[in-house]
């Protein structure tokens, strides 16, 4: 809760938001959606996480593992889907790789299920930088609520 007030400044940024439908959102819907944060981990045992500077607890953003059971082809129902959401300031400093490999490193370490996906829209050409970074592969490109997106793979590294 106490972290309601970073993450709405952050989603009701227009910059934030351009490759992730591209409308701010407000406070309602920010407060509604860690709700659903704290439902995943309540009923799946993952979710996300804040992000925060480690030398100074600055909030960065957040991160995690979801099952939004996207009604979409291609369906992966079922997998956990990464997700990462950076605050404006922290854009262009590697943060979202370093918060990347962590969240897989998790992912890897407690996550019954492999692989995870991951859906970018296919102009957010840092994203997509981070997720080939991280070891996430190109599967298809396909539209999903009119947007032109690129579904991602990571497998478990054996």
């Amino acid at each position: 809760m106490e972290d309601l007030d970073d993450c709405a400044a952050m989603w009701a940024d227009p910059i934030v938001v351009h490759h992730i439908g591209g409308v701010p959102l407000s406070r309602e819907s920010v407060w509604a959606k860690i709700h659903r944060h704290t439902g995943h981990w309540a009923l799946l045992g993952f979710g996300c996480w804040v992000i925060e500077e480690r030398a100074t607890g600055r909030f960065v953003g957040e991160g995690g593992f979801a099952d939004f059971r996207r009604e979409m082809t291609p369906s992966y129902e079922g997998t956990p889907e990464a997700g990462w959401v950076l605050a404006s300031w922290a854009h262009g400093k590697g943060l979202a790789t370093e918060a990347v490999l962590a969240m897989s490193a998790w992912g890897d370490r407690e996550l019954a299920v492999t692989p995870t996906v991951c859906i970018i829209d296919t102009a957010n050409v840092a994203s997509i930088r981070v997720a080939t970074k991280c070891g996430y592969r190109e599967v298809e490109r396909f539209s999903y609520k009119g947007g032109p997106m690129i579904l991602f793979r990571r497998e478990r590294p054996q």
